[in-house]
Order: C-alpha cells, then sequence, then structure tokens
C-alpha cells in the first residue's frame, strides 16, 4: 500500500513518514500543494493525508482537483483547523476522512486502515457490477449499466447517486444484517462523526421511493442496534 503524506511542516510530515513506513506503508512526501498534485499525476497512491494549509495552493483546492480525477484514492484530512465549519467544508469537497492536530498516533493508523479497507470493498463492489448487467427483486429491476430502476407496475423511478449505490450494496448482499459502517463505505458516503447519521437518512429516502410503488413489501428492514437487512430474494442478470 502506498501512502502520499501533503505536509508543509517538515518536523510532522518526517514524524508521519518514519510512523507510517514503520506500520508497513510505502511513504511519499510532498510539501506543498503543486508537488502533491505531480506526485499524484505520475504515481497511483492507496491514499492521501492532506494538510489544508500549505505556502502555495490551499489544500481544499487540491482535494478538488484529486476528485477531478476519474479514479481517485481516500483523503484523510489532517489540519490544525478543528470547526466544525472546517470539517464540514472538507467533508462535503470529497474528503473521506477529517483529523485534527494534535492528533494520536494509534488514531490515525486506525482511520488509514478503515478508509483502505472501505477502499478494497467499494473497489470489490465496483468490480462485482461491471460483471452485472441488472438485479431483479420482488418484481422490481434495477439495471446497473443504465443506473435505472423500474417498479413492479413498470414505472421508473429516479434514484440519485447516493441512492443508486446504497440500494446496489444491498442487492449485493440480499438478506444479511448490514452495518451502518459497512453501508457508509459501500455506498460512497463520508464516515464522520459530523454525518454519522447520514446513513439512516439516505435509507429513509431509498425506502420511501420503493414503498411508494409497493406499500405491500418491507423491502429494507432496521435491525435494532445492529444495521438494515434488504428482505428479499435477489436475482442476478448477467
Amino acid at each position: 500500500m502506498r501512502i502520499l503524506v501533503v505536509e508543509d511542516e517538515k518536523r510532522i510530515a518526517d514524524f508521519l513518514t518514519r510512523g507510517l513506513q514503520g506500520a508497513g506503508y510505502a511513504v511519499d512526501a510532498a510539501a506543498n500543494g503543486v508537488t502533491a498534485l505531480e506526485f499524484i499525476h505520475g504515481a497511483d497512491y492507496d491514499l492521501i493525508i492532506l494538510d489544508i494549509m500549505l505556502p502555495d495552493i490551499d489544500g481544499l483546492k487540491v482535494l478538488e482537483k484529486i476528485r477531478n480525477l476519474k479514479v481517485g484514492p481516500p483523503v484523510l484530512i489532517l489540519s490544525a483547523r478543528g470547526a466544525v465549519d472546517d470539517r464540514v467544508k472538507g467533508l462535503e469537497l470529497g474528503a473521506d476522512d477529517y483529523l485534527t492536530k494534535p492528533f494520536s498516533p494509534r488514531e490515525l493508523l486506525a482511520r488509514i486502515r478503515a478508509l483502505l479497507r472501505r477502499s478494497r470493498n467499494q473497489q470489490n463492489v465496483a468490480e462485482a457490477l461491471q460483471k452485472i448487467r441488472a438485479y431483479r427483486f420482488a418484481g422490481w429491476e434495477l439495471n446497473v449499466r443504465l443506473r435505472r430502476l423500474t417498479s413492479r407496475d413498470r414505472a421508473v423511478v429516479r434514484l440519485t447517486n447516493t441512492e443508486f449505490n446504497l440500494l446496489a450494496a444491498f442487492l449485493a448482499a440480499p438478506q444479511r444484517v448490514l452495518s451502518r459502517d459497512q453501508l457508509l463505505g459501500l455506498s460512497r458516503l463520508h464516515n464522520d462523526e459530523v454525518y454519522d447519521r447520514s446513513i439512516d437518512t439516505q435509507v429513509v429516502r431509498l425506502r420511501k421511493k420503493l414503498e411508494s410503488c409497493d406499500d405491500q413489501n418491507r423491502l429494507i428492514r432496521t435491525e435494532r442496534g445492529a444495521g438494515y437487512v434488504f428482505t428479499a430474494p435477489v436475482e442476478i442478470v448477467r
């Protein structure tokens, strides 16, 4: 696993580099945004640790450029800016996690491992979806290639990108309990305490769309304290 550290303060950059190398990761370090973008365009990284306050390009601008890439790695913002507004802005721009300075090295490693694990799960789901044409369940069909959901009466139900990803995650693991953390990762929602209930909101919205056309079937059941279950059997069309 290869990690890029973008940090202008040499003492912190060296500390991060030594710690991550000691944990078994290959590490590159960039002291400014321009160098970071050169690294990103010249190599594949599994994760980027990004400081916001950089001497040339603002870290959030660097984040925007990363998110404009067709395929971008997870980004963990590591910053002295700890205000809620800063955290929310970073997450809304596409950061996958946000940790404030000073930080615990153990917590940083735990968050890195969680992000890498979530990234691998997302990649596995994406690869699986490439081999699937559609899912069918309870008279419904989700056409994966067209990203189109069709109800039992053949009406097309519009889904947001997050709702599509969330439904695809449920259909890939039907009749199994999926925790909030699993669904947050698989549906590409940001997993941070600011948004720790966002998955519940998205499930409610998806459930309303499914039940507005089929109020006889409770397709998504809440398992109190554990997560959610997609209750219907699912057929895969390849």
